[in-house]
């Protein structure tokens, strides 16, 4: 992948933390961390399955051995891979039950995001499926303890995803679906 190339895929998921996850306040938490140097963004060119398991790896020992004061939250950006949905919840499988394999369980969680995130039951119509879709395959790594420290002081936590829905379903799939476009 060219530098010019990373860069665009870069740009657009800044766009996206922007405008949907810091901009809609999807996560309320988000944006002391989205400006911060604290955020890593790193993007696998890979089409292929094994060097994208392989990241995984690199990316997961990277932040489990640094500190929160340098990468406090990793996205791990897949351009050229795992666009089957289906495809991409079997790798997040697999990538959890690595998590547990080695010991990090109860340190750092991994929250999914792909641009055909569907939730199950939901109608393929419903805005909520924007709560979890971003512009390329993308897996968010999240210091668990940084999670607690958030949460404690934060009212209703189990309530945000309920508060996501009403406010993408208060917005229109329309307007999201311009939103959306936007960031291509």
């Amino acid at each position: 992948m060219s530098a010019s190339i990373a860069s665009i895929v870069e740009q657009r998921v800044r766009a996206w933390l922007d405008d949907f996850v810091v901009g809609l306040n999807l996560c309320p938490f988000a944006r002391p961390v989205v400006a911060s140097a604290g955020m890593r963004i790193s993007i696998c060119e890979s089409d292929q399955l094994q060097p994208v398991a392989e990241t995984f790896v690199a990316e997961l020992e990277l932040i489990a051995q640094s500190s929160e004061s340098d990468i406090a939250t990793s996205l791990l950006v897949l351009p050229n891979a795992l666009n089957d949905f289906e495809e991409y919840l079997s790798f997040i499988d697999n990538a959890e039950d690595l998590i547990e394999e080695r010991d990090l369980a109860g340190i750092i969680q991994l929250a999914s995001f792909h641009p055909d995130y569907q939730f199950e039951g939901e109608s393929p119509e419903s805005a909520s499926h924007f709560t979890n879709r971003s512009p390329y395959p993308l897996i968010h790594f999240l210091r668990e303890t940084m999670m607690d420290r958030v949460l404690e002081n934060f009212p209703n936590p189990e309530a945000i995803p309920q508060r996501n829905i009403q406010t993408l379903e208060a917005i229109g799939r329309s307007d999201i679906e311009k939103r959306w476009n936007c960031l291509k």
